[in-house]
């Protein structure tokens, strides 16, 4: 992967560390107060956060400009990519109904007791290539018509499936999270993936179907009716667009679904689909969608593999060291998705192409926050806050893990945003990277990933999201959603410091 910029040579201003220590509670105050109280968009909020960092600690403002695009570069390039390529196998699963046949053919082999650890696996699994919102919005109408067909409480199968998506939204790349520490402390990501899911699997049980089971006896709740999924319509099933439907853009121009499946044809109205008819389309085979799902995470792993029992001018390990590469993997699981979950399931060609490019835009604030986050990192480490933070923990004999979970945890529960208290506390704690060996520093980024899923609360959009979802109050939101968080956080650092004993 491409890393993120270095810590200059000699840092961009000469202050000293009572107003290093100043400049970066006060960047970082500035960044919770935007996104809390003044409800400015992360994206800016970090603009202005990387500001007030870079003044009060006396940085020129020229130099504050460099560090803060440098990171944003850097940032983008090492971790944007994998983001979209990861948005693009989801995008294909979702439509495709790929996911759906994943979810529907483990629930419907069982029942009972079973069940919430079914759900736990399956959104465990879906939750390998899919953001989590993406997820939740996936899974979320599953749970409330088994709930309904099994008579079962809808916490108890409920808080299993968030367990499942959490857990590997926060700890397993390729999601954002991950991704922006691993870029940030320049570790392994072979290395994090593989000890991230040993880390996953007991948090996952412990934060999914044991806490649900004991939750749901006091967090009642029933399916919403009106959130109960019905299936849509495909575009070709619908009338052609007519002259006046759609939605006005920023210009006034129409945007109607034909514009976005079927761009370029300078036909207002014109099917989607080819004018030879239609095309008989069946589901995708189960072993197309998990392929799909883990041909990634096996060549990544295998690459890991790799590295640690062959040598590294062997064919085989040059060979492993390409197809394992994070961006080859991930394209290699969209180009089959597009075959398997896209053309032989009958889709055309321009709505396999509609999906993918349709898998983009939701991602693009996402992308925004990563990369300004990047830029405010880069200005903490430029400006010598890294180092003295470094410096101050080598002194106090603090632990690297202990330090980056307890910054990501009191960003999470500020600001809400699991990205931004990620990257923060990849920023402050990167220095410390350097001096620990690399499965170490994997564990490092799982600390700060284990950090940043802390207590979810009201300025949480994830919060909401789930509120809704579920039908439930906010005090049984807090009680089930939020606790289940801070489980997670609490035992998947304990399972790294665990591993950390063994290393």
């Amino acid at each position: 992967m491409v890393t993120l910029l270095a810590a200059p040579a000699e840092p961009l201003t000469n202050a000293g560390d009572t107003q290093l220590v100043l400049a970066a509670l006060l960047g970082i105050a500035a960044v919770v107060l935007l996104i809390a109280w003044g409800k400015v968009h992360p994206f800016l909020s970090l603009i202005l956060g990387a500001a007030v960092l870079g003044v009060v600690a006396a940085v020129p403002v020229d130099k504050i400009v460099t560090s803060f695009s440098g990171g944003v570069g850097s940032t983008v390039g090492g971790v944007g990519l994998l983001i979209a390529l990861g948005a693009m196998i989801g995008g294909l699963l979702a439509e495709s109904g790929g996911a759906d046949g994943i979810v529907e053919r483990v629930v419907g082999r069982v029942s009972g007791t079973a069940l919430p650890w079914a759900m736990a696996g399956v959104a465990a699994l879906i939750g390998l290539p899919l953001f989590f919102e993406v997820g939740v919005v996936l899974l979320v109408p599953i749970v409330l018509l088994v709930s309904l067909r099994v008579n079962v409480p809808l916490i108890k199968i409920g808080i299993p499936a968030l367990a499942g998506l959490s857990v590997l939204h926060g700890l397993v790349p390729p999601h954002p999270g991950p991704l922006v520490a691993i870029d940030a402390l320049g570790a392994n990501l072979g290395q994090t993936l593989a000890l991230g899911l040993l880390v996953a699997i007991p948090t996952v049980i412990i934060a999914g179907p044991v806490f649900g089971n004991f939750i749901a006896r006091y967090v009642p709740a029933t399916a919403p009716a009106e959130l109960l999924p019905t299936r849509r319509d495909t575009a070709e099933d619908r009338s052609p667009t007519r002259p006046g439907d759609g939605r006005a853009d920023a210009d006034g121009d129409l945007v109607t679904e034909d514009d976005l499946l079927n761009p370029g044809t300078g036909r207002p109205g014109a099917a989607i689909e080819e004018p030879a008819g239609r095309r008989s389309r069946r589901s995708p085979a189960l072993w197309a969608a998990v392929v799909t799902v883990l041909l990634p995470v096996v060549l990544m792993l295998l690459r890991a593999i790799g590295e640690l029992t062959l040598a590294e001018d062997t064919p085989g390990r040059k060979a492993l060291d390409i197809v394992g590469t994070p961006i080859i993997a991930l394209l290699a699981g969209v180009i089959f998705a597009m075959i398997f979950l896209g053309y032989r399931s009958g889709f055309s060609r321009t709505q396999v192409s509609g999906f993918l490019g349709g898998s983009l835009p939701p991602i693009a604030g996402i992308l925004l926050i990563v990369a300004a986050g990047g830029g405010f990192k880069q200005v903490l480490v430029d400006a010598g806050v890294g180092d003295m933070v470094a410096n101050a923990a080598d002194g106090a004999n603090l632990s690297p893990l202990l330090l980056g979970w307890l910054v990501a945890v009191g960003i999470r529960v500020a600001t809400g945003s699991a990205t931004v208290a990620t990257i923060t506390a990849a920023g402050i704690v990167a220095p410390l990277a350097d001096t620990l060996a690399a499965p170490e520093v994997a564990l490092l980024a799982l600390a700060i990933g284990c950090g940043s899923l802390f207590f979810s609360h009201v300025n949480d959009a994830g919060f909401w999201l789930v509120k809704e979802y579920f039908g439930l109050t906010v005090g049984q939101t807090i009680k089930s959603w939020s606790v289940m968080e801070t489980i997670i956080s609490v035992v998947g650092f304990l399972g790294v410091l665990l591993l950390d004993v063994f290393i």
